[in-house]
């Protein structure tokens, strides 16, 4: 196409999109008229109850007579703490999400001998198809690697010899092929986009399947594969915050949903990917890390609060950043009090700033988190409390590890498919109907006019 003709689309688009401004306006009171739950979401923010799941659990404070208070958020996999099974790898001295994995998917604790055939076999299917990568992943890259893996993922269905196989059987080993490739498709897209659209040097590591997940996707990642056991424990321990989180999650959902209709695996993850690429879900903590690039630049000394409140108020009033009106990185759909996922990677997360050298960094993160609720609050009407959630330490961990951005929101995916894999089963396994909500109709009938009297 032409740039005139790229001009001529454009206007015509652009008069077009006033049509949709005035017809697809909804007056925001219908819903309260017809107790329509915006969002599946009740009036104090809570998820309107859509299914049941044996996967996880969310609960955002104590319950006292079956009713929630406010308090410290818990998350559970399977019914066990977050703090306890990290606890336990951490006492161990082991990596984590390889058993994550296994406790997601078959709902029980392995042995130390299941663990160790469990990961040897993910492990094995790191490698991609013959030709994948140069046929599928260097052709065509994108600048956002959230495209490139969903792509990716659709095109391996072409590659299945067995693709549309709903049984359980095959769809676990689908889901365990797509755990086990998702690291090599984001890094091997990065690599593509920083040659081809960068102009910067091309290199391509093969997999060691001798490394734990997190090892592995550093030694990808890196021209000389090298990394520090500090380095490769904290990305271990993001992979397993991030691997779940509720069957409510907007992504987790999309695979509930999408999954409902009997579809094959790979449209189910391509969708779930779609979902996690939004800034709204997935990408929140690239917003985070833009936020406070743009407080160092504005604010002259970090650790003066009241110059620090200063630029959190002007965030809130939209005089600063991209004046969204928001601080990225504080508060949570669920929790309140605190999010444990930000609780426990903050306790790690002094240790990589101390080993990286960014102490100060680290200092204003832990400034802008105790006095953002406090600021919040006064500024605005709130019905719970503000906390930060794992978006906020999450990029400053990816930045201080050396990650590129353009793979913030793939390491999320990375580690969130093992929970997708799980919901998928689940959905399949227990879900008997297409998942259908209704949605009112609120327009006026229209006669119907001849084309030649409008």
């Amino acid at each position: 196409m032409g740039e005139y003709n790229k001009f001529a689309m454009q206007t015509k688009v652009e008069k077009l999109s006033e049509l949709c401004k005035e017809n697809y306006q909804i007056d925001p009171e219908l819903y309260a008229k017809y107790d329509v739950k915006r969002g599946l979401r009740d009036i104090n923010g809570k998820g309107v109850v859509a299914g049941l799941t044996n996967i996880s659990q969310i609960i955002p404070g104590k319950e006292v007579n079956g009713q929630t208070e406010l308090g410290d958020g818990q998350l559970l996999f399977r019914g066990y703490h977050i703090e306890d099974l990290v606890g336990g790898f951490i006492a161990d001295n082991r990596f984590g999400y390889e058993e994550t994995v296994y406790l997601l998917l078959f709902g029980v604790l392995p042995t130390k001998s299941e663990l160790d055939e469990f990961s040897a076999l993910l492990r094995s299917c790191r490698t991609l198809p013959p030709s994948f990568t140069r046929d599928v992943i260097m052709k065509s890259p994108s600048e956002d690697m959230m495209n490139t893996l969903a792509r990716s993922v659709l095109t391996l269905y072409s590659y299945d010899s067995n693709p549309n196989d709903t049984s359980i059987p095959n769809v676990l080993r689908q889901c365990i092929q797509l755990i086990a490739q998702f690291p090599s498709i984001a890094v091997y897209g990065y690599q593509a986009f920083r040659y081809y659209k960068n102009d910067q040097s091309l290199f391509l590591h093969q997999p060691d399947c001798t490394l734990s997940p997190a090892e592995n996707l550093l030694s990808m990642l890196r021209p000389d594969r090298q990394y520090t056991e500090l380095e490769a424990k904290i990305l271990d321990l993001a992979l397993v915050l991030h691997a779940e989180h509720g069957g409510g999650n907007n992504s987790s959902f999309t695979v509930h949903v999408v999954s409902s209709s009997g579809t094959d695996t790979y449209s189910a993850i391509a969708a779930a990917l779609g979902s996690l690429k939004g800034p709204k879900h997935g990408g929140a903590n690239i917003k985070v890390v833009q936020m406070f690039e743009d407080m160092k630049e504005r604010v002259k000394d970090w650790t003066d609060e009241e110059e620090v409140g200063t630029y959190l108020r002007n965030l809130l009033h939209k005089e600063a950043f991209d004046r969204a009106g928001l601080i990225y990185g504080m508060g949570h759909a669920v929790y309140s009090q605190s999010d444990p996922r930000a609780t426990i990677l903050r306790g790690f997360v002094e240790k990589l700033a101390a080993e990286k050298n960014c102490l100060k960094e680290y200092a204003l993160y832990a400034m802008v988190e105790r006095l953002a609720p406090q600021i919040i609050a006064e500024e605005r009407r709130i019905y719970k409390g503000v906390c930060a959630n794992v978006d906020f330490y999450s990029g400053l961990v990816y930045e201080m590890l050396g990650l590129p951005k353009e793979l913030f929101t793939p390491i999320f995916a990375i580690a969130r498919i093992a929970g997708w894999s799980a919901h998928r089963i689940e959905e399949l396994m227990c879900g008997n109907k297409i998942i259908r909500p209704a949605y009112k109709a609120v327009r006026e009938w229209s006669d119907y006019t001849p084309l030649d009297q409008r």
